[in-house]
Formats: C-alpha cells, structure tokens, sequence
C-alpha cells in the first residue's frame, strides 16, 4: 500500500506538506501542490479516510434518512443530496426507515454514535415521535420534505404541500367541477386542506363522505377507493389523488366503470413522477421541486458545518407548479 511518506519522497517534500495539500488545511506553493499532486498521481496514492479524521475530527460524511428509495420522489432527493455532497468532497450514509417506527428509531439511536458531520432527514413520516433522540448530537441538523408540523428546533426546507392542493382546486373549479372527490394518504391533510379552501372560497364544499383515505399507497388500493366512491357518488366529476402512484388506481377505476377520462371524470394527481408522465392522457398533475429542495437543505446543512454551528431554526417552502395535461375538462354540463 502506497503511504503519504512515499509520496513525500516522491515529491521531495516533508510528509506535513503532503498532509497539508490533501486536507487543504494549509496553503502550498503552487509549484510545491503540483509536484505533491503528479506523485499522488503516479503512485496511485489514496488518502486513509480514517487516520484522516482522527487527525481533523472531521469525517467528510453526511447522514441521510429517507423512507424508501422505492419512491421517484424520494430517489431524486438521494441523487441531488449526493450530487451535492460529492460537489463538496463529502461523502453520504444513507439510510432507510421504510415506513417502520422500530426500525426508523433504532438508525436515528445508532446515528448519534456514529461519526458524521451532519444529518439531513427527508420525509416526516414514522421519525416525528424520535427526533428528542437528536437532542445531544453533537453535529448539525436539518430538515426537508417534511408535511406534518415541523419542529421549532430544527431548519426545515420543505414544500408548500398546502398550496399545492390549492392549485389543484383552483383548476377543478375553473373547469367548472363542484361534485369531487379526494384519494389521499393519512399524512396529506395539508394538501386536502388546500384543495378544500379553494372551493370554499366560492362556497363549495367538500363533505368528508368525499374524502377517502388510503393507509396503504399503492395503485390497487386507490383502484378499491375510487371504486367505492364512484358507486357512492354517481354525480362525481373529477378524482383528486394527493399522491401520483394513486392515480393509477383512479384511472382504472373510472375506465372499468365505463367511463372516460375527462369527458365523464377528470382526474389530477401530485408529484409529477416519471411513469406516470407517459399515461394517456396525460396527467394533469402538481410538480413539486424536489431536487431544488434537497439541493437547498444540504447546502444549508454544510454551511452550518462550515460554520461549526448548527444552523438556526427556520422553516423554508418551495411553491410547487400546475402541470395541465389532457386528464381534466370541463365538468359535464358546467358550459366551460
């Protein structure tokens, strides 16, 4: 194994300074970093990680918690999250809680005593009861994509999910849509109270018979709910799904109901993920700046690393967008 002392010798440097151009701690002549670097070059040298951060406290490592990676939204947060970090020189630790309370304690507990410069949670979901956990961590914290009340202790750079819903029924009532209905999961409540307001805002309301809850998010369980609602509410115009993977089910539910899409049903979903960008018809759906919010959150999380001080509790929302596609019409009989 080549040594930091055989590139010393290479070089025809002292070790300090072959340790001074790998840590950037301290400056070198240009000429001097150059012979350092075609030594590093030419004998295939790789800095050992470990002595490294024994040596500077420091282990070029950010944590990262998500729910799943089995998710388009979640896997665009990991890739930005790493894209930024590798732009930094940091490496990541990922880890998954995959929608288990038990298992998402026992990484946030683990965490504590492990060496990172940072930790970034992504998703609120079975991790709000354990963040006390953090309580004592000795390096900084933040937040993103976080839908339920987010902490006054912690940053958080998250997205407007409440907006998000407003756009979706502002649309729906521009089409002139007064009988909906909504396929949410248990934690979208910001999304559906979006979606509501701006009905109410022309005094239509949306009764909780039309609201259906979907514990388990998945395209067969929105295909049973959209069913069960379509049987109920005959009069029903448009299908409001507050996370795309249920739009599928909705979808389906409406075409094996013999019904189209949008002439008889219009149909709009949240997240603008990929597979369901190639349906036909096209989805009407909201965009949520998910790389835009990962990308901001670590850059705020190494800043306060930089600074060697947590970074002060805020909260931070991105506006999502309205994508029209071919998926919502003009309510039957509305006359738009």
């Amino acid at each position: 194994m080549v040594t930091m002392q055989d590139v010393a010798d290479r070089a025809g440097v002292t070790k300090m300074t072959v340790s001074n151009v790998v840590s950037g701690r301290a400056r070198v002549r240009p000429e001097t970093e150059a012979r350092v670097r075609a030594a590093i070059a030419e004998l295939g040298y790789t800095p050992n990680l470990v002595a490294r951060s024994l040596a500077t406290g420091s282990t070029m490592t950010i944590g990262l918690f998500v729910p799943t990676v089995c998710s388009w939204f979640y896997a665009d947060i990991v890739e930005e999250v790493e894209d930024v970090l590798e732009e930094a020189g940091y490496h990541l630790l990922l880890c998954t809680t995959r929608l288990d309370g038990e298992r998402a304690r026992r990484h946030l507990a683990g965490l504590t005593s492990r060496s990172v410069d940072g930790l970034l949670i992504a998703g609120d979901r079975d991790l709000i009861d354990h963040l006390p956990l953090l309580a004592d961590a000795r390096f900084p914290v933040a937040l993103c994509a976080w839908e339920t009340d987010a902490p006054d202790t912690l940053p958080v750079v998250t997205i407007d999910y409440e907006h998000g819903g407003l756009l979706v029924g502002r649309h729906l009532r521009e089409l002139g849509h007064e009988h909906v209905a909504v396929l949410m999961s248990p934690d979208h409540v910001p999304r559906l109270e979006g979606f509501r307001r701006a009905f109410a805002k022309d005094g239509v309301t949306v009764p909780d018979s039309a609201v259906h809850t979907v514990p388990d998010p998945t395209p067969a369980a929105a295909f049973a709910a959209a069913s069960d609602l379509l049987a109920a509410h005959p009069d029903l115009t448009a299908i409001f799904a507050t996370y795309d993977v249920l739009v599928h089910g909705a979808m389906e539910a409406v075409l094996a109901q013999g019904r189209s899409i949008p002439q008889d049903v219009s149909v709009v979903g949240q997240g603008d993920i990929v597979p369901v960008s190639r349906a036909h018809p096209s989805l009407t759906t909201v965009s949520f700046p998910r790389r835009a919010m990962a990308r901001q959150a670590v850059e705020l999380l190494l800043r306060g690393i930089s600074n060697d001080e947590s970074p002060i509790s805020f909260i931070q929302m991105l506006r999502p967008t309205l994508i029209v596609g071919e998926s919502t019409g003009p309510a039957r009989g509305a006359g738009v």
